[in-house]
């Protein structure tokens, strides 16, 4: 901690220098400086006169309010801050369209609004909005709907179920306590005192709540018409089904195309005629601001500082990069071992394949896979980020590979597992719980107000109905068609054959080989030697390894519990951890497992948490 403040007090002593230059500046100097000015105009002017397609990411809960200013605007933006983002781009004469990736933003109908007015000063420029919609909830697609295009990824789930509230009453488990709530109130309908003094609604809130739910529901019909230029009647038809998967919504006229971020791109920028655009990626973000935020951003400060993150490749000799899949396969930023086992995040691995993909000294990539699965749709998109890489691309499979793992894996030019590697579980799995029998025992109750067929799909209050069921199934064995015809592709197999090999059979490393889901047993080493054989190196010649994503800061992990997509048993498995007690631990380990598993999402995982000893 001393050496870095020293080596910050140094660098600040050099600024000061350089700002208190003498008055005169001697000739060699002068020209020095002006020769800089001039490289830095160039690249300025350069820089202006570059079209780009700008990409916009909608994710985290984007509040309202002011937030922080400064460097730290974007470590976790507030939505005027993504408003005035997109609004440089209706500005920006450099940006001739705009991507916006949507990937499950915390939203409610108004802030969805000021999003649509933005992405419509943007078309009102003349520049095109192509939506990647990631998110699937009805206020993710109303977004979408402002733009000129929709495309969804192939493993991604739409979601236009109706509008659904629900209230939990606590009055019986309160007596059956002894307690005694009393609530007084000032006006016939203002019932939010009820949930402790009744067990249902009263006539007046279920009047105003069915007042709302029903004008929800009648704004999105009427915003799906709109903007699809669809019938009501035929909107009301298609919520009633409500979950769709991508190829169906297409049919159904929801959505315009089924494919990845980079199709996206591509197809719009040969909208507006550009033949090799210049993606901006995260357009008009402060890329400083993820780095720093908080106490975790000021140990990364310091640690970079002190020289203590990983040392820059030295020389200019080629390198491999080995890129780690470990832990449970989530969507968003992944979490370290510290925390219920780690997670691997699909925009974490994804940015470090792209990182690199585009670096000229990374030869081929190595993708280290050490996880049971989990999101079918993060699986997806690693796997796409991998498949799409022009450099040789080899999956080494640690202890377990299977599931979302081993699909992440069939991207890769070549398969090296180890004998003892459990892999292979080509399969899918989901669904939810139902609470709502156990809580009725302690005297809580839930009372509805719902409109749409299956608008309570995912409700843990009751057990699918047999619509929602069916609905949720097919999506299931979407994701299933996609997982066999990803493999069958990627090993040259039969579907037929395959048949005999997917249904969730789990294989060693071993069998899998024998069965042609691997090309050969080995370790890391024998993975880098097959990479070395497609990039044309020799097998002599030395490679320097690159380890991808970058290392996370102790700070990071223990602060980071609180952030986006970190599940609520983490600080539980932690104490757990650090007590010792190896049933809590057991119980707490299989936690985020279970959550995943009742999410009501598609997951590609093991049957089961395995542990061989």
């Amino acid at each position: 901690m001393t050496t870095a403040f020293k080596v910050l007090g140094a660098l600040l002593v050099a600024m000061m220098g350089l700002w208190h230059v003498p008055g005169a500046v001697g000739g060699e100097t002068a020209a020095a400086v002006e020769k800089v000015l001039g490289k830095k105009s160039e690249r300025a002017a350069e820089k202006k006169a570059t079209p780009v397609i700008a990409q916009v990411t909608l994710t985290g809960a984007l509040p309202d309010g002011v937030g922080q200013g400064g460097l730290l605007a974007d470590v976790s933006p507030h939505l005027h801050r993504i408003i005035e983002r997109l609004d440089k781009a209706a500005d920006d004469a450099r940006v001739k369209g705009v991507v916006l990736a949507i990937e499950s933003p915390g939203l409610g109908r108004a802030r969805a609004d000021e999003l649509r007015a933005a992405i419509g000063r943007i078309r009102q420029a003349g520049k095109p909005v192509a939506a990647h919609l990631v998110g699937s909830a009805p206020v993710h697609y109303m977004v979408a709907l402002a733009c000129d295009t929709i495309t969804m990824p192939p493993a991604a789930t739409l979601e236009i179920t109706g509008v659904r509230t629900e209230v939990m009453f606590f009055k019986e488990m309160l007596d059956k306590l002894g307690v005694q709530a009393e609530i007084l109130q000032v006006g016939e309908f203002k019932g939010a005192g009820e949930p402790l003094t009744r067990s249902t609604m009263s006539p007046q809130l279920r009047a105003q709540y069915e007042a709302f739910v029903g004008d929800l529901f009648e704004q999105l019909v009427e915003r799906i018409a709109a903007d699809r230029k669809l019938a009501p009647e035929k909107v009301r038809e298609l919520i009633d089904t409500g979950v769709f998967t991508p190829a169906a919504a297409r049919e159904a006229g929801l959505i315009d195309a089924v494919g990845y971020e980079d199709e996206v791109a591509a197809a719009l920028a040969k909208e507006v005629d550009l033949d090799e655009p210049k993606i901006a990626r995260d357009y008009a973000e402060r890329k400083m601001d993820n780095d720093f935020s908080g106490i975790g951003g000021l140990v990364k400060l310091v640690e970079m500082l002190s020289g203590q993150k990983q040392a820059a490749a030295a020389g200019k000799g080629k390198q491999v990069a080995i890129i780690h899949v470990a832990g449970e396969i989530a969507e968003g930023k992944g979490r370290d071992d510290l925390l219920a086992g780690g997670s691997a995040g699909s925009d974490t691995v994804i940015e470090a394949i792209r990182d690199a993909a585009k670096d000229e000294k990374v030869a081929a990539i190595v993708l280290r896979i050490d996880s049971p699965g989990g999101s079918a749709l993060a699986s997806d998109l690693i796997w796409r980020e991998a498949e799409r890489t022009k450099k040789p691309v080899v999956a080494s499979l640690s202890d377990t590979a299977a599931s979302g793992g081993y699909y992440i894996a069939v991207a890769a030019d070549r398969i090296v597992a180890a004998p003892g590697t459990l892999t292979g579980s080509i399969g899918v799995v989901g669904g939810k719980i139902a609470v709502g029998g156990a809580l009725e025992r302690y005297g809580v109750h839930t009372d509805v107000v719902s409109k749409g067929k299956n608008a309570g799909w995912l409700s843990t209050q009751a057990p699918f109905t047999e619509a929602e069921r069916e609905a949720f199934m097919t999506t299931m064995k979407d994701v299933y068609r996609l997982f066999t015809s990803k493999v069958a592709e990627g090993r040259k197999l039969e579907l037929a054959k395959l048949d005999a090999l997917a249904e969730g059979r789990v294989f060693t490393g071993r069998m899998a080989k024998e069965a042609g889901l691997v090309d050969r047993l080995g370790t890391l080493d024998d993975a880098i030697d097959e990479a070395k054989k497609l990039a044309g190196i020799a097998a002599d010649e030395d490679l320097e390894r690159v380890l991808l994503p970058e290392p996370r800061g102790l700070f990071d992990d223990l602060f980071g519990m609180a952030s986006a997509g970190t599940p609520p048993v983490a600080g539980a498995d932690l104490v757990a951890r650090l007590l010792g007690l190896p049933g809590v631990e057991a119980i707490t380990a299989h936690a985020g497992t279970l959550s995943a598993l009742t999410s009501g999402k598609p997951q590609m995982l093991l049957p089961a948490r395995v542990t061989v000893r």
